[in-house]
């Protein structure tokens, strides 16, 4: 079955990584038990949640403000090209994503997927560096 019509569905975040391309090394930079989901619809919509380990409600606006560095998400239309796919973003919480395409390598096996970003420099972590996510899915039941 074609990558576009297996991935429909919703899809449970089992495990997230970024690794630093200056060195190799892997972090969790959402800690060690993320949870979220990625939503893919049949007409062409994915939702794209994901939240770090422990996060409790803020207090303070600096609180509020260090809640963003354990958050992605997005929202977009989105297509499939070979083993990747791409969305349009509409709404994220970095607004510099809103309008941008956000490109993702996917690896489909049976009811798990793992998703791979290009190298990029993430807002929310290593700033200054070079880093890429795999993030790891499992069908939701």
């Amino acid at each position: 079955m074609a990558l576009a019509e297996s991935i429909i569905g919703t899809w449970e975040l089992v495990s997230y990584q970024v690794e630093l391309q200056s060195t190799g090394e892997f972090i969790d930079a959402m800690g060690d038990h993320p949870r979220g989901r990625v939503i893919f619809t049949n007409d062409g919509w994915v939702a794209f949640n994901l939240e770090g380990t422990g996060r409790t409600p803020a207090q303070t606006d600096q609180d509020r403000a260090k809640l963003m560095n354990t958050l992605v998400a997005y929202i977009g239309r989105y297509r499939i090209e070979g083993n990747q796919w791409v969305t349009k973003v509409q709404t994220a919480w970095a607004p510099e994503w809103v309008g941008s395409e956000q490109r993702r390598t996917v690896t489909l096996l049976g009811d798990t997927i793992q998703v791979v970003t290009p190298w990029r420099k993430m807002p929310n972590w290593a700033k200054d560096q070079m880093s890429r996510s795999i993030i790891k899915f499992q069908r939701a039941k």
